[in-house]
């Protein structure tokens, strides 16, 4: 029997590390260095150390305001696009202002979506 894949979030691999990965990859991949099996392989590792990275690492807390411009909900995944969003961080420091930004937020139990909580 197969290992049971467990799905996760393939947002970040529109970062810029992720998108670093990916060209690599695909250059690797066009030179036959590896097959196609592997770079799913390596991308699904991404995803899953991206999000226990960012889950179980991260502690800073972040708060934000600004006039909200559009929000939409699908699929557990919320999207919100703010302007002129101020954002501060835990330290101290002086705030970040943006004249636009888009927030993309999902659903931390992603195994309990996926699987409609089983």
């Amino acid at each position: 029997m197969a290992a049971r894949q467990t799905p996760y979030y393939e947002l970040y691999r529109k970062s810029t590390v992720g998108e670093a990965l990916t060209d690599t990859l695909d250059d690797m991949l066009q030179n036959n260095f590896i097959t196609p099996q592997f770079y799913e392989k390596m991308l699904n590792q991404f995803d899953k150390s991206i999000n226990e990275a960012l889950a179980n690492t991260v502690k800073t807390k972040i708060t934000f305001k600004g006039n909200l411009h559009t929000y939409r909900f699908c699929d557990n995944v919320w999207t919100f696009i703010i302007d002129k969003a101020e954002f501060k961080i835990d330290d101290p420091q002086k705030p970040i202002t943006v004249d636009r930004v888009k927030i993309v937020a999902c659903d931390a139990n992603v195994n309990e979506t996926a699987t409609g909580g089983r």
